[in-house]
């Protein structure tokens, strides 16, 4: 089984779509197999790279960066994603779903923030769960600060950002620490009710979360939580644009959730902008299965900020 000349790869990148290749290990040749093909795709259009934030602690937060070539130097309008829970990693990855984005001369960036694994176990083990939980949101305004003092990525007053689930938290934290950071926000079937939601072991799959954030039963936790659950800290203060999609039949984030905290924030909110909430009828906690149906779910994100980002095209206007 083992004796062969050949191993096979899948590789992705930012700027490659997922492709299956065979390496020729005595003649050191790669050999395609197959690329998931990409309707009008030209990858030599497009640039990424790597670049690092400190964090308020000194650790180095890395960032990935996807562009097209032609867009001229200095600021651009910019999608700052983010997740950081769960040891899950966000890996920099081909989306054909970001090149509405790229085309319209917008920068796409990935905070690889601690709560994911991309620096080791240690990343989330130690330094992005239960009592380091909030390094998992300094990280990510850290990452934003750094793309618009130091890199100059950002053009002023036109950083979006986006989390989905445990990045929704992510999404209700961040806007609620520094919200004049960001001009628009989408947070996705967000987990912005920790505090309750952890504190109530009748509803299904608290008691197993409790691995991931602490019981706040616990006085250990208690504080702790209480300091950065979304709904909780919702204050008088100009919040950005946000944007909230959930699921009436999501049994991983309840829809009561994103509900009651828009209402807050509407509520609280001393700004002029808007607090909208997309909740799917028919949907649980991944929005539609069909993917056609998918992509017009992405499609009206993806225009509500290119809306807010004054990057609606001339014809929809």
């Amino acid at each position: 089984v083992y004796d062969t000349d050949l191993l096979r790869i899948c590789y992705s990148s930012l700027t490659t779509p997922l492709k299956w290749e065979d390496y020729e290990m005595r003649e050191r040749k790669f050999s395609l197999v197959k690329q998931k093909p990409v309707l009008n795709y030209d990858p030599s259009l497009y640039v990424s790279r790597r670049t690092h934030a400190k964090a308020n602690d000194g650790t180095m937060i890395p960032i990935s960066l996807v562009h097209r070539k032609d867009i001229p130097e200095g600021p651009h309008p910019t999608m700052l994603y983010g997740y950081g829970s769960y040891g899950i990693n966000m890996e920099p990855s081909f989306n054909a779903h970001v090149l509405p984005f790229l085309d319209r001369g917008m920068v796409y960036a990935i905070a690889h923030i601690r709560g994911g694994e991309e620096m080791g176990r240690f990343w989330y083990e130690e330094q992005g769960k239960y009592l380091s939980k909030r390094n998992t949101f300094s990280d990510f305004i850290n990452c934003a600060e750094h793309l618009i003092d130091v890199e100059k990525v950002i053009a002023p007053g036109k950083l979006a950002i986006e989390g989905r689930s445990a990045g929704g938290l992510l999404m209700g934290a961040v806007l609620n620490m520094r919200p004049d950071l960001f001009q628009v926000a989408v947070a996705g079937v967000p987990f912005v009710d920790c505090f309750n939601t952890m504190s109530d072991p009748s509803i299904p799959l608290t008691t197993g979360e409790w691995e991931e954030w602490g019981n706040p039963n616990e006085d250990k936790y208690f504080d702790y939580m209480l300091s950065y659950s979304p709904y909780d800290n919702v204050r008088e203060q100009p919040y950005p644009n946000i944007l909230i999609t959930a699921g009436l039949h999501d049994p991983r984030v309840a829809y009561w959730e994103p509900e009651k905290w828009a209402q807050k924030l509407r509520e609280m909110t001393t700004s002029d902008n808007e607090v909208l909430v997309k909740m799917d009828l028919e949907a649980g906690h991944f929005s539609a299965s069909d993917r056609y149906r998918y992509i017009r779910e992405k499609s009206f994100e993806q225009s509500v900020v290119l809306h807010y980002l004054g990057l609606v095209d001339e014809d929809c206007k």
